[in-house]
């Protein structure tokens, strides 16, 4: 998606080269996404489950506005 709209941002991150940010986010298994910093998905998920955690996130945020 970050690919394709200039909009989106992502950031991979080796889980072994920064330690302290795989344990911020408690990772325990890879791949691991994190939706600004609210909605978190482990493994590899189907596209359908990645649009629900990004609504989520979406949500929360206009519910913190």
């Amino acid at each position: 998606m970050a690919q394709l709209n200039p909009r989106i941002t992502a950031d991979v991150i080796e889980a072994n080269d920064f330690p302290e940010l795989s344990q911020q986010f408690n990772v325990m298994g890879v791949p691991k996404t994190v939706v600004n910093g609210v909605e978190e998905l482990v493994g590899a998920q189907p596209e359908a489950q990645l649009m629900t955690a990004i609504r989520a996130a979406l949500a929360r945020a206009s519910e913190n506005a």
